[in-house]
């Protein structure tokens, strides 16, 4: 039974991490609190949702979709809300404003969209199959699940270290200012910071939205607090530290609810915050600089 639980916590927490990646790449590059991450989470859900209802898509291609949808949101997201105030040079507290704006009617569009439902995928969207392993039921989604978050993260860990375009968002990263006077235009390499960032959110939520078969508007939301906690324990601006402490809190949430009760889960987690901060205010993964940036796993 615990390692059922703990299995279940890991498939949980490494969603809940593969979203929070997209939130610390976009701290430690462009130094945003984007409060709109959920939003673009949630539309990466319904899209990949509505492309198995209405287009009859295979569960691949609504992945994909999902992330693209995901990605074009964020993008969107920048041109309209936080590039032009980055122009004008607006504080850091601006750009947390716009962007709740932003979430606010990102989420009363899919409210009308969807009518308020909670709409589930069909029930053939990802085969039913169970493996007995050390007295345990895993599920073909699970394993399929850990696959690909960790081909995400390698990939996005290749992509920053191991390519010319990441050393272009390493650099927008550490001094956008001194990268200019290096020849290297910010403007394409925050679009595509942005669109890694969403892409990873969209694919979050399809996923989310298999394990829990439930899509619904006001999605992204809760899982929002949550990445808040994940950067902040795993470190701001830390890639292992975001995937690490999610995996942690998917399995705090999962025993907590198991065998206390699911409204313990929230205190037990936020107390291991309060600790943290307390001890370590950098985070367990963080650096103690005064400007966090994208760290190298």
């Amino acid at each position: 039974m615990l390692m059922q639980q703990l299995l279940n916590g890991i498939v949980v927490g490494s969603v809940y991490g593969l979203f929070a990646l997209g939130f610390t790449l976009l701290f430690g590059v462009n130094h945003i609190m984007n409060m709109a991450h959920g939003s673009v989470f949630m539309w990466g859900a319904f899209a990949g949702l509505y492309a198995m209802l209405v287009l009859d898509a295979p569960i691949y291609v609504a992945l994909l979709l999902g992330m693209l949808a995901g990605g074009v949101v964020s993008v969107m997201l920048d041109l309209l809300a936080f590039r032009p105030l980055r122009r004008r040079g607006g504080p850091e507290f601006s750009a947390i404003v716009s962007s709740i704006g932003a979430d606010l009617v990102l989420l009363s569009i899919a409210q009308k969209v969807s009518n308020t439902a909670i709409m589930r995928f069909p029930f053939d969207a990802f085969p039913i199959v169970f493996f007995s392993f050390l007295g345990m039921r895993v599920q073909l989604l699970q394993l399929v699940i850990m696959g690909l978050v960790v081909v995400m993260v390698v990939g996005l860990v290749w992509y920053l270290y191991r390519t010319s375009f990441g050393l272009r968002i390493r650099s927008v990263a550490y001094a956008e200012q001194t990268s200019r006077l290096l020849g290297i235009n910010p403007g394409p390499v925050n679009m595509q910071v942005f669109f890694i960032s969403g892409a990873l959110a969209g694919m979050a939520g399809v996923l989310i939205g298999l394990v829990f078969n439930s899509v619904h508007f006001a999605m992204g939301e809760p899982l929002l607090l949550r990445a808040f906690v994940i950067i902040i324990l795993g470190g701001l601006g830390s890639i292992p530290g975001a995937l690490i402490a999610g995996m942690a809190i998917g399995i705090v949430q999962t025993l907590s609810v198991a065998y206390i009760s699911s409204g313990a889960a929230e205190a037990i987690v936020f107390g291991a915050l309060f600790v943290v901060i307390i001890l370590k205010p950098t985070g367990l993964f963080g650096q103690p600089t005064a400007a966090m940036r994208v760290q190298r796993a």
